[in-house]
């Protein structure tokens, strides 16, 4: 079964965009609603919670990147019979994963309170709060959730986006009115938990429709099942550095710095946490295809793959780090108020971490896409141990400068030159490898340079905040887009990429027009 690759990566961007935009926009409105009602104490709160839980889904180890990956072949050469024993393996696997993260949570109540420098919120049980976090995770494994990797792998990821579309904005509506006429931190909870039940329940009947012929059944052949172990094995390291780099530092800041320091870093985080989903939007819409296509075509059409995703991703990775690095202030600003806003210069560091996150997350979609999680398993162990203990080094006399540096260089130095070359010794021609790394720098430094003249030409006017956001957008967005068409704009690779995209979204446009000619006849 060949999927429509293009057709539906964009029928994904379309749909992970919106709800992306939702989850963007939303939030947003609930961290200044809480901080008015509640307090900056509670957003420390908030961000603590969710590291902690981040940590406690190291047990699921990778399971679902492991299962959709083994769904690639089967689902290409239309082995029913596979795909369902696989179902049946990953149902039994997120239920083990359930109980071990219960019990796990159980037995790390009793040092909560360790992990918070100062007072926690006045009359807010801890204990209890943190178990509502817990059962919220706990039941999302238990609750059907293997099958919506039925979907990922058939690159259907907008039929997820559609439902949780639909459930994120009743949720977020539901909050803000909490937080508005009750203040109670307990129901904003309950309903957080309601709702991620919700999702897991309205995929499942999804799924089960458009794929009725995949049910949990069979058994898979010993060695199959070992082989999809061992990718289990070695995901986890990739598994255990990422929460590392997503929840080390949130809890290092916490215990060394206290619950608002947190909050006035998270405030931050939260934005550039915000664009980086929107890059994952676009990763993820080509996830199942480039897997899809990794397994049918030769390494040479994959690298030419590879280029096209390389320079529309860093060319949109480029134009938000300007508008990151022009808007963020008054933003901050205009959001949270003066009070809460941390210095230009660490500011810059957030936009410097942002781009390499960004980067590093393109190298990542490939990796994944063509499993190679054996052979990678060292490289983002030895980044986040070099991270962590960067930040327990350099915390107490850096602060936040040394929090975010750390994380800067463990990306920079380690993990991106090192999964180059895991990449070029098993996915791509290595004798490539030369010419991909002079296009990455490249468009890199057409980032930096477009970044700086922004930045200049902003700095030149002085305004009210309102009229310095507006115009700094607008500079901001056309001077980075100037400088990669000059740059890229005749480059044969990007040319062949734009027409491939447009040609996708008129025959979804032809599409839609026939549907709707169908109905009304």
């Amino acid at each position: 079964m060949k999927l429509e690759r293009t057709r539906n990566a964009a029928r994904n961007v379309v749909f992970d965009g919106t709800l992306e935009i939702v989850n963007l926009l939303f939030p947003f409105v609930i961290r200044s609603v809480m901080l008015h009602f509640l307090g900056t104490e509670y957003l420390g709160l908030n961000g603590l919670f969710k590291s902690i839980l981040t940590f406690l889904n190291l047990a699921e180890l990778g399971v679902g990147s492991a299962m959709v990956f083994s769904m690639y072949r089967p689902i290409a050469e239309e082995d029913t019979d596979t795909i369902c024993a696989l179902l049946r393996l990953y149902r039994t696997l997120y239920r083990i994963i359930g109980l071990i993260i219960a019990a796990v949570g159980l037995l790390l109540m009793p040092f909560l309170r360790n992990l918070i420098k100062g007072d926690v919120p006045a009359g807010m049980n801890l204990y209890v709060l943190f178990l509502m976090n817990l059962g919220n995770t706990v039941l999302t494994y238990w609750l059907l959730a293997y099958k919506s990797s039925l979907l990922q792998a058939h690159q259907r990821r907008d039929v997820i986006s559609k439902v949780s579309l639909i459930v994120r904005v009743a949720e977020y509506t539901l909050k803000i009115l909490i937080l508005v006429f009750t203040r109670n931190y307990y129901l904003y909870l309950a309903i957080q938990l309601l709702c991620q039940l919700a999702i897991n329940l309205m995929t499942a009947v999804c799924a089960a429709k458009m794929y009725p012929r995949y049910v949990p059944a069979g058994k898979l052949p010993k060695e199959k099942t070992l082989d999809i172990f061992r990718r289990v094995r070695d995901l986890f390291t990739s598994k255990l550095s990422a929460t590392v780099f997503d929840a080390a530092d949130t809890l290092v800041i916490s215990a060394f710095m206290g619950l608002t320091v947190l909050a006035l870093y998270q405030n931050y985080y939260f934005i550039i946490t915000a664009l980086r989903m929107m890059l994952v939007v676009l990763l993820n819409a080509c996830m199942a295809g480039v897997g899809n296509k990794l397994v049918m075509e030769s390494k040479e059409t994959n690298y030419r793959d590879l280029e096209k995703i390389s320079i529309l991703y860093i060319w949109v990775l480029g134009i938000s780090s300007s508008m990151l690095l022009c808007m963020y202030q008054p933003f901050i600003q205009i959001w949270m108020g003066e009070k809460n806003m941390l210095s230009v210069g660490l500011s810059l560091c957030f936009v410097v971490y942002y781009y390499s996150m960004g980067a590093n997350k393109l190298t990542n979609m490939f990796k994944d896409a063509a499993g190679i999680w054996r052979i990678d398993r060292w490289r983002p162990m030895t980044a986040a141990l070099v991270n962590l203990g960067l930040n327990l080094a350099t915390v107490r006399w850096l602060g936040l400068y040394g929090v975010l540096l750390s994380s800067v260089f463990s990306i920079v130095i380690i993990q991106i030159p090192w999964l180059f070359h895991n990449l070029f010794r098993e996915v791509f021609p290595r004798q490539f490898m030369g010419k991909y790394i002079r296009l990455f720098c490249g468009l890199t430094a057409v980032a930096l340079i477009s970044c700086g003249a922004s930045w200049l030409i902003c700095s030149l006017f002085s305004l009210n905040v309102w009229p310095t956001l507006i115009l700094n957008a607008a500079v901001s967005f056309l001077v980075p887009n100037l400088f990669y068409y000059v740059a890229y704009g005749r480059n044969p690779v990007f040319r062949e990429s734009v027409s491939q995209l447009k040609q996708s979204l008129l025959s979804r446009g032809r599409t839609t027009q026939d549907t709707e000619r169908g109905t009304e006849e």
